[in-house]
């Protein structure tokens, strides 16, 4: 099992891809496909598992898919359509990115349908996996069950070593009932570890979900309150009393803060409708 740090924009910590056997978890994007191939060393895997088919989490996998003629991808079945015709995807990242995109994420192939296969709960191989929406409602959580480590996406949130756990909230399709219940649904499994794909790989489990839900319950209810300038310097001001600078801008990359407010802000906005 490796961690393969994407290093992306050349920050470290930012977004992790996982080889665990000849499963590659989370390929990231393709502005990073150098520094994956590189931690891959060679090896090619059988399959790509995507937690969900956000670009930080997925945006190579059709360049992979055109590299490894063989390689099969495993998704949620409200992204495979968008693995295989990606334009609806770009177009609403591009309204959150804009002139980004290419530079954030590099280029955006299509995955041939026949390589692709649509999960929901079941096993395969040494991997359990089941839907964990929330943070996006076509996400899936893999559990390794020969070392009883979750791989979570963002479902467990963002959290790297010597800083909490936070809520990457982006816009479009925040739930947070539903995103509860995935948090349930994984302490129901009772992991040993849980590694997030930002960043790295965690024992403390039970801790890391409480966190979350501390999370929750202290930023998600100000959005109510507070704008969005006010919200984002609070929430940069607490982060910054409990970690880094370093750690504090990597966390900022993996989730900008800007953006967790205006997911929540549409999920107050859907809930009052």
């Amino acid at each position: 099992m490796r961690l393969i740090d994407l290093r992306h924009l050349g920050r470290e910590r930012v977004i992790g891809s996982w080889l665990v056997g000849e499963v590659l978890i989370d390929p990231g994007p393709a502005s990073c496909l150098d520094a994956l191939l590189e931690g891959l060393d060679g090896e090619v895997p059988r399959v790509i598992a995507l937690t969900h088919i956000h670009l930080d989490h997925a945006g190579a996998t059709g360049m992979l898919a055109a590299r490894w003629p063989n390689v099969e991808v495993w998704v949620h079945e409200r992204g495979a359509p968008h693995l295989a015709d990606p334009e609806r995807l770009l177009r609403s990242a591009t309204r959150l990115y804009g002139d980004d995109m290419d530079r954030l994420w590099g280029e955006v192939l299509p995955v041939p349908r026949e390589r692709i296969r649509v999960l929901g709960e079941g096993r395969e191989g040494d991997f359990r996996f089941a839907p964990t929406p929330g943070h996006a409602s076509h996400h899936l959580s893999y559990l390794h069950e020969p070392t009883g480590t979750v791989f979570t996406g963002d479902t467990a949130g963002i959290r790297i070593d010597g800083a909490p756990t936070l809520g990457p909230t982006p816009p479009p399709d925040i739930d947070i009932e539903a995103w509860l219940d995935s948090l349930d649904l994984i302490a129901s499994w009772d992991p040993d570890r849980i590694a997030p794909t930002h960043f790295g790989i965690f024992d403390d489990p039970v801790n890391q979900l409480d966190e979350l839900r501390l999370w929750f319950d202290t930023w998600v209810p100000e959005v109510q309150r507070l704008d969005l300038e006010t919200w984002v310097a609070e929430h940069d001001a607490w982060v910054a009393a409990r970690t880094d600078e370093a750690t504090a801008a990597a966390l900022r990359q993996a989730a900008p803060v800007d953006q967790c407010y205006l997911g929540l802000q549409r999920y107050w906005s859907k809930r009052s409708a």
